[in-house]
């Protein structure tokens, strides 16, 4: 069902650039409280899940979880590979990592999410 929704979601998702610009900075843990608001959530990458299946023109989604992993995540973000090859690449190099997401908070079934269609918006925090 996650799936369904999931693309339904990323099919209605309009690509934007997102400029390095001031928004809010947030903790994973905080992003519930600014569902609908564009901000930046910050935490540490501790799952992730590559899907089996493109979206078409945007690759294959790949959920990374912050500071809480399935089954009860605070919050994920979404990004995209291009193929098997480059999506498999992309989950662990952010494990373990500590990163900032810049977008629209979401939510879908209760959890908090930001879908980053961008490379632009996912920055790695220096030092961490």
């Amino acid at each position: 069902m996650r799936n369904v929704v999931l693309t339904a979601c990323l099919l209605a998702v309009t690509p934007l650039t997102f400029a390095q610009t001031e928004s809010k900075h947030l903790t994973s843990a905080d992003a519930k409280n600014h569902i609908g608001e564009t901000a930046t959530v910050c935490g540490t990458v501790v799952d992730s899940k590559v899907w089996k299946y493109g979206i078409g023109g945007k690759g294959r989604p790949i959920n990374l979880d912050l500071d809480q992993p399935e089954p009860n995540p605070v919050f994920y973000f979404v990004t995209f590979g291009d193929d098997r090859t480059k999506a498999d690449d992309v989950a662990p190099a952010y494990k373990g990592k500590q990163v900032c997401v810049t977008g629209k908070v979401d939510q879908l079934r209760g959890t908090p999410f930001i879908m980053a269609t961008e490379k632009t918006q996912i920055s790695l925090q220096p030092g961490k």
